[in-house]
């Protein structure tokens, strides 16, 4: 008799999302212009963006990214404008 268990694991998808080189940044623009207000000569540029989890069931790692990495392209991340990086870890 054959018997086949299908276990999932759960993982952490971890996901920056952050503007393009090159494209403008307002929002990190106007924190490192706010820099030495607060004592910090030595700032010379920010990027603001995006830092989001996911906690995700799959059977795989790789399931676990293909989950995360359809969710940053269709509704996370404006792909025009943004670009994100994905890591998964096991929990």
């Amino acid at each position: 008799m054959n018997l086949w268990y299908f276990c999932t694991v759960k993982f952490l998808a971890e996901i920056e999302i952050l503007p393009k080189k090159g494209l403008l940044d307002p929002q990190g623009k106007a924190v490192t212009h706010s820099m030495p207000s607060i004592g910090l000569n030595n700032v010379n540029e920010v990027c603001v963006g995006k830092f989001i989890t996911m906690d995700i069931e799959a059977n795989s790692e790789s399931e676990a990214f293909a989950t995360a990495e359809t969710a940053s392209k269709k509704l996370l991340a404006n792909l025009i404008m943004e670009s994100y990086n994905i890591r998964i870890k096991a929990l």
